[in-house]
C-alpha cells in the first residue's frame, strides 16, 4: 500500500497509501503536490494509534495542511486502548485548509459529491477495507475511466 493507484483517469485520480507517521505523510502529500501540480487534492486519513495521535496531532495538522481538503475519520487503536480527550478532533482542530471529520460509517455517503482532481486514502489501520467501496463510487460515475 505505498502510491498505489486505485483509479486514474481523466475524471480522477485515486491513490492509497499507508503512510501513518507525519513525516511520511508530508512525503508523500508532497509528491502528490509535485506530480499533480495544480491540482484540487483531497486527502482521506485515518490516524493509527491513540498515543502516536496525542504525541504527533500538531505535525499531522501541518502534513495535511498540504493538501486541499482534509477528511479525518476516527482513529484506528490497534493495539491500544483510548486515551481520554484524544480522537481524530485533535488532529481536526488544528487543521487550517477545509476539513471535514466523519465517522467512518457515514465516509461513503458524504464523498459521493465530493469534487476533488485527486483523492487520496491515508493510514495504517483499516481504511484499506474502504478503498473499493471509494474505488465503486468513482467507477459508478465513469464507468469507462478505469486504470
Amino acid at each position: 500500500r505505498r502510491f498505489e493507484y486505485i483509479i486514474k483517469n481523466e475524471s480522477i485520480v485515486f491513490i492509497d497509501d499507508y503512510a501513518h507517521h507525519p513525516v511520511e505523510l508530508e512525503r508523500f502529500l508532497k509528491s502528490v503536490r509535485k506530480i499533480y501540480p495544480g491540482k484540487i487534492i483531497t486527502v482521506i486519513f485515518q490516524p493509527h494509534l491513540y498515543s502516536r495521535t496525542q504525541d504527533f496531532a500538531g505535525e499531522f495538522a501541518q502534513s495535511l495542511n498540504i493538501a486541499d481538503k482534509v477528511i479525518l475519520i476516527p482513529i484506528y487503536p490497534a493495539r491500544e486502548k483510548p486515551i481520554e480527550g484524544v480522537s481524530s478532533k485533535i488532529i481536526f482542530d488544528k487543521i487550517s485548509v477545509e476539513k471535514y471529520l466523519y465517522e467512518k460509517g457515514e465516509l461513503l455517503e458524504k464523498i459521493k459529491d465530493i469534487k476533488t482532481d485527486i483523492l487520496l486514502t491515508v493510514g495504517a489501520g483499516n481504511i484499506d477495507a474502504m478503498v473499493k467501496p471509494i474505488k465503486n463510487i468513482f467507477v459508478e460515475k465513469d464507468p469507462e475511466g478505469l486504470i
